[in-house]
């Protein structure tokens, strides 16, 4: 499968609205400032104007342009984030990584998860299903203490070889007194691809879509 950045988004700072909200108030200070300074030049001098009104309209323009400031720095901000996040995501490309999920890739008759127990599980009933939620195989065995590989054949219940594809494994485990064990699960793979797309990058294995921040491990690269 060719790797590659499988979606991507134009990853902008500064808003549209932002900056014209800026030239906005910027005309609108200006021309007040020179109206004030002309009512100032051709007040009576009997009657002086209250400046009051000015001087409070004079503070709310300084701190809405000081917000409009804020603004574009936390744009800014926001920017280089996101292209830093999209820069490590796409390093990323060719390594394979362990993360957080139930659903992998049955590729050649082989799929494999992580399981990691609570604690020891004196049975524990493996539901497989297909991506689209039909029970495709169900697996009865024993947990120990601790992360390990649950592999399955992709044979199914029926006997017959499952197709290639997204499959999704439930685990309900119990430990020798019939009380309820958690199970974590865990999917690792080669990461193929990268979508920017979204809030956050999503990384590809195969049809699998793994968010960025639920990667756990990452293994060195293959020499």
């Amino acid at each position: 499968m060719a790797s590659g950045i499988t979606s991507s988004t134009s990853i902008t700072g500064t808003s549209a609205a932002a900056t014209a909200d800026t030239k906005s108030i910027a005309g609108n200070f200006t021309q007040f400032l020179t109206l004030l300074t002309t009512q100032l030049k051709n007040q009576n001098p009997l009657d002086p104007l209250d400046t009051n009104q000015f001087t409070q309209q004079l503070v709310q323009f300084a701190g809405v342009e000081q917000q409009l400031k804020t603004n574009a720095s936390l744009d800014t901000i926001l920017t280089n984030s996101k292209a830093a996040s999209a820069s490590s995501a796409s390093g990323l490309i060719g390594r394979t990584i362990t993360a957080d999920g139930a659903s992998t890739d049955l590729a050649d008759g082989k799929a494999t998860w992580t399981l990691t127990p609570e604690r020891a599980a004196a049975k524990a009933v493996v539901t497989i299903k297909s991506s689209d939620g039909t029970v495709v195989a169900t697996k009865t065995t024993t947990l120990k203490a601790g992360a390990q590989s649950f592999e399955w054949d992709g044979t199914s219940t029926s006997g017959l070889s499952a197709k290639d594809g997204r499959y999704t494994i439930t685990v309900d485990a119990l430990d020798t007194t019939g009380a309820r064990v958690t199970v974590d699960t865990k999917v690792s793979g080669k990461v193929d691809g990268v979508d920017l797309s979204g809030s956050e990058p999503v990384l590809t294995i195969g049809t699998a879509r793994v968010p960025a921040s639920s990667v756990k491990t990452l293994a060195a690269p293959s020499s």
